[in-house]
């Protein structure tokens, strides 16, 4: 029974008296809790009683005395982001040096650095800002040379930046980095123009290559056709001193010239494809047999028999 007791206990005083004792000392001030990277700012009787930027545990009492007893009452507490936050303006028109119409795209960081300023200078301190940006980047960058203009990005950024940084700190922001990131014309029968200018270069350009390398083909076809003659030539030239070198080698002894003539004169026959008929020394009749059988109509004979010699193969 106690440790029930003392179950409910706890639970009573973690869970109900601990939340209602810290919002009764949160509405009366003693204590307020900061966010990462937010501003608390009190107004009270229409005049700014505390402005609170750093994060973390904080007490009323020490920004504003006894008027934190009543300031989440009757007084107003404004709740300010100051997280650094970007934006983007795109085809911001302006005229290059030479009268092409151009659009700028630029792109800017901002955060807040003053949070009254932010809060009762301006009613719309961003819509100011992005109005005082573009103005500044139609004003500055008109009538830049266009070469310029497609380069030079950084350099307009910086001369944008700080146009606009000191009117926008007076509404409460400050102005982070500025960027131009593009760069593009607006009138379309330019572009289509630019557009048709460049197909017909890289056309030239791409002729011209193919012709170059088609007139290097047709010099090393040549060349290469050349230096093949002349060669063919030399051996065309050297051929009969080589054979007749080997043929004179060939004739001095007697045995050999013999046998290599006989042969070449055999393979000449062979070669031919006509039909050869080997007749003994004595044929006798065999002859005149073999004449009256054989089919010599479409056959020229090879070898004709003279007297008594048989032919030579």
């Amino acid at each position: 029974m106690e440790t029930f007791l003392a179950v409910i206990v706890t639970f009573v005083a973690c869970f109900i008296l601990v939340p209602v004792l810290l919002g009764i000392a949160k509405m009366f001030g003693i204590y307020v809790i900061v966010p990462e990277r937010r501003c608390y700012v009190y107004v009270l009787f229409g005049k700014v009683a505390a402005v609170i930027d750093e994060p973390g545990l904080h007490s009323l009492w020490t920004k504003m005395g006894l008027r934190a007893l009543f300031i989440n009452w009757i007084g107003k507490r404004y709740e300010i982001d100051l997280r650094l936050d970007q934006e983007y303006l795109r085809s911001q028109p302006v005229n290059s040096e030479e009268g092409a119409p151009m659009g700028i795209g630029i792109w800017y960081e901002m955060y807040i650095s003053d949070p009254v300023a932010y809060l009762f200078k301006n009613t719309d301190p961003r819509g100011s800002l992005s109005a005082n940006v573009s103005n500044s980047t139609v004003r500055c960058l008109s009538n830049l040379p266009l070469a310029d203009m497609l380069s030079n990005r950084h350099t307009m950024s910086l001369t944008v930046r700080n146009e606009v940084s000191p009117q926008s700190h007076d509404w409460g922001y400050r102005l982070g980095s500025i960027y131009i990131r593009k760069v593009h014309f607006r009138d379309h029968d330019m572009i289509r123009q630019i557009e048709s200018k460049v197909v017909n270069r890289l056309r030239q350009v791409t002729s011209s290559i193919k012709q170059d390398g088609t007139n290097q083909v047709n010099i090393i076809t040549s060349t290469a056709e050349r230096q093949a003659a002349v060669e063919f030539a030399k051996a065309g030239a050297v051929r009969p001193q080589v054979v007749g070198t080997a043929l004179d080698q060939v004739s001095r002894d007697p045995e050999v010239s013999e046998a290599l003539f006989a042969i070449l004169e055999t393979q000449r026959l062979l070669e031919g494809g006509a039909s050869l008929t080997l007749i003994p020394a004595n044929p006798g009749l065999l002859a005149d047999l073999v004449a009256t059988t054989a089919d010599t109509s479409h056959v020229k004979p090879a070898v004709k028999p003279v007297g008594n010699a048989a032919p030579k193969v």
